[in-house]
């Protein structure tokens, strides 16, 4: 090949390339448009794990679009109440929100089983099951709301809350007015409480009002911060309520569904790592929080084996009631049934082991 027929080859191959980068850079800016979103929160600023999720949601979503898509977090009340951050998300007032699904039983009973149920799945076995299939049915049932969900977040087991008076009986129990969420609240009055659902920022003025009784709302750390301890003295354990509440991102799903693909994937991403940091911090620090609220004068208390049984059987009962009235709380519910089965099957075999045995350890100052 002579010279001259190689650089116009060379020169024509240099143009072809030039042109295919010039095609190309538009393409790009398309795939990765400058989006700006609010979310908002159910939760106060002050409880920093859990409101603190959404914001490490939001700097991933940022840092991984090079900042075009800029997602605002606003705590509950800058935008709307927290207990109406899904409704918001739903009719369009903004695009999506931080939250926990049970907050809106009112439209539906089948809301409460994305977040938590009486009696039902510890926060390992609710990750488990929403990657094997529960999450998915969870967003077939939201579908119908304009919604999607991603999970962003899980407490743990949480604690059984604090009450002004000692809880020793069922009976005890009765005439109690009593801050607890989602389908608690129901099997809380097949016992005699009387369920109030105010949201986090408020909890603290109502209990010390003697505007309710009792409340319960995370843990430790979030209930030292809460200040609780200074009104009600008697702190019960577990939430058997809440044995792994999770936290969701709430979307719109019209919106959802318009965004490139790419951002899908980091939304998605962003939202597993809030749910792992989410937990793991909570583990890091409530053992902390646990010491020193008992330091600050908590009365640590089991709730009794007549109290568990007893509450246990008025929710079994709701749950028959509810299977028979929402074919969609029973769909997800029967699901979440045979998943918790074989669960906790395994979980007593090799882990209930291990970490009973080391739990004596600890007891015996081994560790």
């Amino acid at each position: 090949m002579d010279r001259r027929h190689f650089f116009k080859k060379a020169t024509a191959a240099g143009i072809g390339a030039a042109a295919a980068t010039t095609l190309a850079a538009p393409a790009i800016a398309q795939e990765q448009p400058k989006i700006t979103w609010r979310m908002t929160s159910s939760f106060p600023k002050s409880l920093d794990i859990i409101f603190g999720a959404g914001n490490e949601l939001a700097q991933i979503v940022r840092d991984a679009t090079d900042g075009n898509f800029n997602i605002q977090t606003y705590a509950a009340g800058e935008l709307v109440p927290g207990l109406q951050a899904a409704d918001a998300v739903a009719n369009g007032t903004v695009e999506m929100a931080h939250t926990c699904s049970y907050y809106y039983i009112g439209q539906d009973p089948a809301f409460a089983l994305g977040t938590a149920i009486p009696f039902g799945l510890n926060a390992r076995m609710t990750n488990a099951w929403f990657a094997n299939g529960g999450n998915d049915l969870i967003n077939e049932f939201l579908a119908g709301y304009g919604l999607y969900a991603l999970p962003a977040g899980n407490s743990g087991t949480q604690m059984g809350g604090w009450f002004r008076k000692e809880i020793v009986t069922i009976d005890d129990l009765k005439g109690l007015k009593m801050r607890i969420a989602g389908l608690a609240g129901q099997v809380m009055t097949k016992v005699g409480v009387t369920p109030q659902q105010i949201a986090g920022g408020d909890v603290y003025a109502a209990l010390e009002k003697g505007t309710i009784d009792a409340t319960e709302f995370v843990g430790p750390y979030d209930d030292q911060k809460l200040g609780f301890v200074k009104v009600a003295k008697y702190y019960y354990y577990p939430a058997w309520w809440e044995g792994g509440p999770a936290m969701h991102a709430f979307f719109n799903l019209e919106k959802f569904n318009a965004l490139p693909k790419s951002y899908q994937a980091i939304l998605k991403t962003a939202c597993a790592s809030a749910n792992t940091s989410m937990l793991a911090n909570y583990d890091a620090h409530n053992a902390v929080a646990l010491r020193k609220l008992v330091a600050e004068g908590a009365v640590l208390k089991p709730f009794s084996k007549e109290i568990m049984e007893t509450c246990f059987k008025a929710a079994m009962e709701v749950y028959a009631d509810l299977s028979a009235k929402s074919p969609a709380f029973k769909k997800i519910y029967d699901h979440q049934q045979a998943f918790k089965k074989d669960s906790y099957l395994w979980a007593q075999v090799a882990e209930y082991s291990y970490d009973t045995f080391m739990m004596m350890q600890q007891r015996n100052g081994a560790l």
